[in-house]
Protein backbone atom coordinates (compact mmCIF):
# COMPACT_ATOMS: atom_id res chain seq x y z
CA UNK A 1 0.00 0.00 0.00
CA UNK A 2 0.93 3.35 -0.91
CA UNK A 3 0.36 5.75 1.87
CA UNK A 4 1.83 9.52 3.43
CA UNK A 5 -0.45 11.02 0.57
CA UNK A 6 -3.08 13.73 1.17
CA UNK A 7 -4.98 13.26 -2.15
CA UNK A 8 -5.61 11.06 -4.87
CA UNK A 9 -7.21 12.49 -8.33
CA UNK A 10 -8.23 9.25 -10.15
CA UNK A 11 -7.91 10.77 -14.60
CA UNK A 12 -5.97 13.26 -15.72
CA UNK A 13 -7.99 15.08 -18.15
CA UNK A 14 -8.61 19.11 -18.14
CA UNK A 15 -10.53 18.42 -15.19
CA UNK A 16 -7.83 16.22 -13.23
CA UNK A 17 -5.27 18.49 -14.18
CA UNK A 18 -6.24 21.11 -13.11
CA UNK A 19 -7.16 19.84 -9.60
CA UNK A 20 -3.39 18.71 -9.24
CA UNK A 21 -2.18 22.30 -10.19
CA UNK A 22 -4.40 23.99 -7.64
CA UNK A 23 -3.66 21.17 -5.18
CA UNK A 24 0.15 21.40 -5.52
CA UNK A 25 0.13 24.73 -5.31
CA UNK A 26 -1.82 24.13 -2.02
CA UNK A 27 1.57 22.31 -1.02
CA UNK A 28 -0.74 19.14 -0.50
CA UNK A 29 1.02 15.43 -1.24
CA UNK A 30 -0.76 14.46 -4.19
CA UNK A 31 -0.88 12.05 -7.12
CA UNK A 32 -2.79 11.89 -10.26
CA UNK A 33 -3.82 8.19 -11.30
CA UNK A 34 -4.36 8.11 -15.37
CA UNK A 35 -5.19 4.33 -17.36
CA UNK A 36 -3.83 6.02 -20.42
CA UNK A 37 -1.97 9.05 -20.67
CA UNK A 38 -2.80 12.77 -19.26
CA UNK A 39 -4.54 14.69 -21.39
CA UNK A 40 -8.20 13.09 -21.69
CA UNK A 41 -10.13 12.73 -24.41
CA UNK A 42 -9.81 16.51 -25.89
CA UNK A 43 -6.59 15.23 -27.40
CA UNK A 44 -8.59 13.86 -30.25
CA UNK A 45 -10.49 17.01 -30.75
CA UNK A 46 -8.89 18.61 -34.09
CA UNK A 47 -9.87 22.18 -32.98
CA UNK A 48 -11.06 24.24 -29.61
CA UNK A 49 -12.85 27.14 -30.21
CA UNK A 50 -14.72 28.20 -27.17
CA UNK A 51 -11.93 28.21 -24.60
CA UNK A 52 -10.96 31.87 -23.03
CA UNK A 53 -7.57 33.63 -24.32
CA UNK A 54 -7.11 31.57 -27.40
CA UNK A 55 -8.89 33.25 -29.94
CA UNK A 56 -7.78 31.68 -32.86
CA UNK A 57 -8.60 28.65 -31.65
CA UNK A 58 -6.23 25.79 -30.44
CA UNK A 59 -5.76 22.75 -31.31
CA UNK A 60 -6.50 20.21 -28.28
CA UNK A 61 -3.05 18.25 -28.21
CA UNK A 62 -1.78 21.46 -27.61
CA UNK A 63 -4.01 22.88 -25.39
CA UNK A 64 -3.50 19.67 -22.92
CA UNK A 65 0.15 19.95 -23.68
CA UNK A 66 -0.34 23.50 -22.04
CA UNK A 67 -2.05 22.01 -19.23
CA UNK A 68 0.32 19.18 -18.87
CA UNK A 69 3.88 21.58 -18.72
CA UNK A 70 1.86 23.79 -16.15
CA UNK A 71 1.46 20.47 -14.03
CA UNK A 72 4.43 19.09 -14.59
CA UNK A 73 6.23 22.58 -13.61
CA UNK A 74 4.80 21.74 -10.00
CA UNK A 75 5.74 18.02 -9.84
CA UNK A 76 2.99 16.05 -11.72
CA UNK A 77 4.61 12.62 -11.88
CA UNK A 78 1.63 11.04 -12.62
CA UNK A 79 1.20 7.09 -12.17
CA UNK A 80 -0.26 5.07 -14.91
CA UNK A 81 -2.53 3.10 -14.21
CA UNK A 82 -6.31 1.94 -13.70
CA UNK A 83 -8.63 2.33 -10.49
CA UNK A 84 -10.72 -0.60 -9.96
CA UNK A 85 -12.28 0.14 -6.72
CA UNK A 86 -12.71 2.49 -4.10
CA UNK A 87 -13.01 1.35 -0.22
CA UNK A 88 -12.97 2.66 2.95
CA UNK A 89 -10.78 1.83 6.27
CA UNK A 90 -11.75 4.25 9.02
CA UNK A 91 -11.95 7.63 7.75
CA UNK A 92 -9.07 7.13 5.21
CA UNK A 93 -10.12 5.89 1.56
CA UNK A 94 -8.24 2.82 -0.41
CA UNK A 95 -8.40 3.35 -4.35
CA UNK A 96 -7.54 -0.36 -5.60
CA UNK A 97 -5.86 -0.18 -8.85
CA UNK A 98 -5.35 -2.69 -12.26
CA UNK A 99 -1.57 -3.27 -11.06
CA UNK A 100 -3.29 -4.70 -7.79
CA UNK A 101 -1.29 -1.92 -5.61
CA UNK A 102 -3.54 0.05 -3.34
CA UNK A 103 -3.43 3.91 -2.81
CA UNK A 104 -4.42 5.33 0.75
CA UNK A 105 -5.26 8.71 1.36
CA UNK A 106 -8.18 10.94 3.15
CA UNK A 107 -9.21 12.60 0.02
CA UNK A 108 -9.75 11.79 -3.38
CA UNK A 109 -11.54 13.51 -6.47
CA UNK A 110 -12.74 11.35 -8.76
CA UNK A 111 -11.91 12.65 -12.76
CA UNK A 112 -12.46 10.13 -14.81
CA UNK A 113 -14.34 11.43 -17.37
CA UNK A 114 -16.62 9.16 -20.02
CA UNK A 115 -16.27 7.99 -23.37
CA UNK A 116 -18.52 7.75 -26.46
CA UNK A 117 -22.09 5.64 -26.39
CA UNK A 118 -22.06 3.08 -28.67
CA UNK A 119 -25.26 2.13 -31.04
CA UNK A 120 -25.69 -1.21 -30.59
CA UNK A 121 -26.97 -2.13 -33.85
CA UNK A 122 -25.36 -5.53 -35.69
CA UNK A 123 -22.10 -5.02 -37.28
CA UNK A 124 -20.93 -2.08 -34.91
CA UNK A 125 -18.86 -4.45 -32.69
CA UNK A 126 -17.43 -6.86 -35.28
CA UNK A 127 -16.51 -3.48 -37.43
CA UNK A 128 -14.94 -1.11 -34.73
CA UNK A 129 -11.91 -0.37 -36.37
CA UNK A 130 -12.20 -1.33 -39.53
CA UNK A 131 -14.59 2.02 -40.66
CA UNK A 132 -16.57 2.02 -37.87
CA UNK A 133 -14.91 5.13 -35.31
CA UNK A 134 -15.60 7.15 -32.36
CA UNK A 135 -13.10 9.65 -33.07
CA UNK A 136 -12.78 11.57 -36.70
CA UNK A 137 -9.13 13.33 -35.08
CA UNK A 138 -7.88 10.21 -35.26
CA UNK A 139 -9.55 8.25 -38.01
CA UNK A 140 -10.10 10.68 -40.63
CA UNK A 141 -7.40 10.53 -42.87
CA UNK A 142 -8.28 7.15 -43.48
CA UNK A 143 -11.34 8.08 -45.21
CA UNK A 144 -9.25 10.19 -48.47
CA UNK A 145 -11.85 10.56 -50.93
CA UNK A 146 -14.58 7.89 -49.62
CA UNK A 147 -18.26 8.76 -48.86
CA UNK A 148 -18.89 8.39 -45.31
CA UNK A 149 -21.67 8.53 -42.37
CA UNK A 150 -21.23 10.71 -38.99
CA UNK A 151 -24.61 9.67 -36.59
CA UNK A 152 -25.31 12.29 -34.20
CA UNK A 153 -26.59 15.78 -34.19
CA UNK A 154 -25.25 17.39 -31.60
CA UNK A 155 -21.58 19.53 -31.25
CA UNK A 156 -19.58 16.77 -31.43
CA UNK A 157 -21.61 14.96 -34.58
CA UNK A 158 -21.48 18.22 -36.53
CA UNK A 159 -18.11 19.59 -35.70
CA UNK A 160 -16.09 16.27 -36.88
CA UNK A 161 -19.09 16.39 -40.28
CA UNK A 162 -16.98 19.40 -40.92
CA UNK A 163 -13.57 17.97 -39.96
CA UNK A 164 -13.97 15.53 -42.42
CA UNK A 165 -14.75 17.14 -45.34
CA UNK A 166 -11.53 18.01 -45.63
CA UNK A 167 -10.71 13.71 -46.37
CA UNK A 168 -13.70 12.55 -47.65
CA UNK A 169 -15.81 13.30 -50.97
CA UNK A 170 -19.35 13.07 -49.18
CA UNK A 171 -20.36 13.22 -45.46
CA UNK A 172 -23.61 11.81 -44.73
CA UNK A 173 -25.28 13.39 -41.45
CA UNK A 174 -27.46 10.91 -40.33
CA UNK A 175 -29.88 12.42 -37.35
CA UNK A 176 -32.82 11.30 -35.48
CA UNK A 177 -34.52 14.56 -35.80
CA UNK A 178 -35.48 16.82 -37.88
CA UNK A 179 -32.80 19.92 -36.52
CA UNK A 180 -29.74 19.61 -35.20
CA UNK A 181 -28.77 20.48 -31.42
CA UNK A 182 -25.54 21.47 -32.27
CA UNK A 183 -24.52 25.35 -31.61
CA UNK A 184 -25.64 27.92 -34.47
CA UNK A 185 -21.83 28.60 -35.46
CA UNK A 186 -21.45 25.02 -36.28
CA UNK A 187 -24.67 24.44 -37.82
CA UNK A 188 -24.38 27.37 -39.93
CA UNK A 189 -20.84 25.91 -41.11
CA UNK A 190 -22.18 22.46 -41.52
CA UNK A 191 -25.08 23.51 -44.03
CA UNK A 192 -22.69 25.71 -45.80
CA UNK A 193 -20.48 22.74 -46.58
CA UNK A 194 -21.61 21.18 -50.23
CA UNK A 195 -20.40 17.92 -49.35
CA UNK A 196 -22.04 17.18 -46.03
CA UNK A 197 -25.71 15.83 -46.55
CA UNK A 198 -28.39 15.51 -43.91
CA UNK A 199 -30.42 12.48 -43.51
CA UNK A 200 -32.90 14.04 -41.09
CA UNK A 201 -35.10 11.65 -38.84
CA UNK A 202 -33.47 8.52 -39.46
CA UNK A 203 -31.64 5.89 -37.16
CA UNK A 204 -28.95 3.51 -38.29
CA UNK A 205 -30.54 0.19 -37.67
CA UNK A 206 -27.23 -1.88 -38.82
CA UNK A 207 -23.72 -1.19 -40.30
CA UNK A 208 -23.04 -3.67 -43.27
CA UNK A 209 -19.58 -5.33 -44.50
CA UNK A 210 -17.40 -8.53 -43.89
CA UNK A 211 -13.89 -7.06 -43.34
CA UNK A 212 -14.72 -3.79 -43.66
CA UNK A 213 -17.78 -1.15 -43.80
CA UNK A 214 -19.05 -1.30 -47.09
CA UNK A 215 -22.68 0.60 -45.59
CA UNK A 216 -25.20 1.57 -43.63
CA UNK A 217 -28.96 0.35 -43.58
CA UNK A 218 -31.19 3.26 -41.82
CA UNK A 219 -34.71 3.86 -41.16
CA UNK A 220 -37.09 6.43 -41.12
CA UNK A 221 -38.22 7.11 -37.98
CA UNK A 222 -41.55 8.56 -39.18
CA UNK A 223 -42.09 6.47 -42.28
CA UNK A 224 -40.85 3.40 -41.50
CA UNK A 225 -38.92 3.84 -44.88
CA UNK A 226 -35.76 1.75 -44.62
CA UNK A 227 -32.50 2.19 -47.50
CA UNK A 228 -29.05 1.38 -47.55
CA UNK A 229 -26.39 4.10 -48.10
CA UNK A 230 -23.22 2.88 -49.64
CA UNK A 231 -19.69 4.16 -47.12
CA UNK A 232 -16.44 3.22 -46.64
CA UNK A 233 -17.16 4.46 -43.11
CA UNK A 234 -19.19 5.16 -39.96
CA UNK A 235 -18.02 7.56 -37.37
CA UNK A 236 -20.59 7.57 -33.92
CA UNK A 237 -21.31 10.73 -31.95
CA UNK A 238 -24.32 9.96 -29.88
CA UNK A 239 -24.00 10.94 -26.34
CA UNK A 240 -20.96 9.64 -23.87
CA UNK A 241 -21.00 7.49 -20.94
CA UNK A 242 -19.22 8.03 -17.54
CA UNK A 243 -16.67 5.66 -16.48
CA UNK A 244 -17.50 4.75 -13.38
CA UNK A 245 -18.14 1.14 -13.22
CA UNK A 246 -15.82 1.06 -10.16
CA UNK A 247 -17.57 3.09 -8.26
CA UNK A 248 -21.02 1.30 -8.63
CA UNK A 249 -22.45 0.92 -5.01
CA UNK A 250 -19.77 3.01 -3.81
CA UNK A 251 -21.54 6.65 -4.93
CA UNK A 252 -24.21 7.58 -5.56
CA UNK A 253 -24.83 7.53 -9.18
CA UNK A 254 -27.81 8.79 -11.52
CA UNK A 255 -29.55 6.80 -13.56
CA UNK A 256 -27.12 7.68 -16.31
CA UNK A 257 -24.21 6.79 -14.32
CA UNK A 258 -22.84 10.22 -13.96
CA UNK A 259 -21.50 10.82 -10.03
CA UNK A 260 -23.93 13.05 -8.15
CA UNK A 261 -22.25 15.88 -6.19
CA UNK A 262 -23.55 19.35 -4.97
CA UNK A 263 -22.07 22.50 -5.97
CA UNK A 264 -18.70 21.81 -4.08
CA UNK A 265 -17.91 19.23 -5.96
CA UNK A 266 -18.78 16.89 -2.99
CA UNK A 267 -20.37 13.29 -3.43
CA UNK A 268 -22.38 11.24 -1.25
CA UNK A 269 -19.28 10.31 1.00
CA UNK A 270 -17.36 12.80 3.17
CA UNK A 271 -13.57 13.46 1.41
CA UNK A 272 -14.69 12.45 -2.21
CA UNK A 273 -14.97 14.51 -4.89
CA UNK A 274 -16.16 14.54 -8.63
CA UNK A 275 -15.06 17.01 -11.18
CA UNK A 276 -15.67 17.09 -15.05
CA UNK A 277 -17.67 15.08 -17.51
CA UNK A 278 -17.96 12.14 -14.86
CA UNK A 279 -20.17 13.91 -12.77
CA UNK A 280 -23.89 15.02 -13.22
CA UNK A 281 -24.41 18.37 -15.07
CA UNK A 282 -26.39 19.86 -17.90
CA UNK A 283 -22.82 21.53 -19.35
CA UNK A 284 -19.83 19.45 -20.50
CA UNK A 285 -17.37 21.60 -21.69
CA UNK A 286 -13.46 21.98 -20.97
CA UNK A 287 -13.82 24.92 -19.60
CA UNK A 288 -16.72 23.73 -17.12
CA UNK A 289 -14.21 20.57 -16.15
CA UNK A 290 -11.66 23.03 -15.34
CA UNK A 291 -14.14 24.83 -12.76
CA UNK A 292 -14.94 21.74 -11.62
CA UNK A 293 -11.16 20.62 -10.84
CA UNK A 294 -10.16 24.32 -9.34
CA UNK A 295 -13.57 23.75 -6.81
CA UNK A 296 -12.97 19.71 -6.02
CA UNK A 297 -9.54 20.53 -5.23
CA UNK A 298 -10.13 23.69 -2.99
CA UNK A 299 -12.57 22.22 -1.10
CA UNK A 300 -10.56 18.66 -0.52
CA UNK A 301 -8.11 21.72 1.24
CA UNK A 302 -10.60 22.68 3.07
CA UNK A 303 -12.01 18.85 4.22
CA UNK A 304 -8.10 18.37 5.51
CA UNK A 305 -8.17 21.92 7.43
CA UNK A 306 -11.00 20.66 9.28
CA UNK A 307 -10.29 17.11 9.30
CA UNK A 308 -6.68 18.28 11.58
CA UNK A 309 -8.77 20.44 13.66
Amino acid sequence: MKRGLDLVIVGGGPAGLTAYIYAARARLRTLLVEKFSPGGQILNTDRVENYPGFPEGISGAELMERFLAQARNLGLEPLLDEATGLTQDGDLYLVHLGSGETLVSPTVIVATGAGPKRLGVPGERELTGKGVSYCATCDGPFFRDEVVAVVGGGNTAVQESVFLTRFARKVYLIHRRDQLRATRILQERAFADPKIEFVWNSVVTEILGEDKVQGVRIKNVRTGEERVLEVGGVFIFIGIRPHTEWLEGVLALDEGGFIITDAEMRTSLPGVFAAGDVRAKSCRQIVTAVGDGATAAYMAELYLLERRT
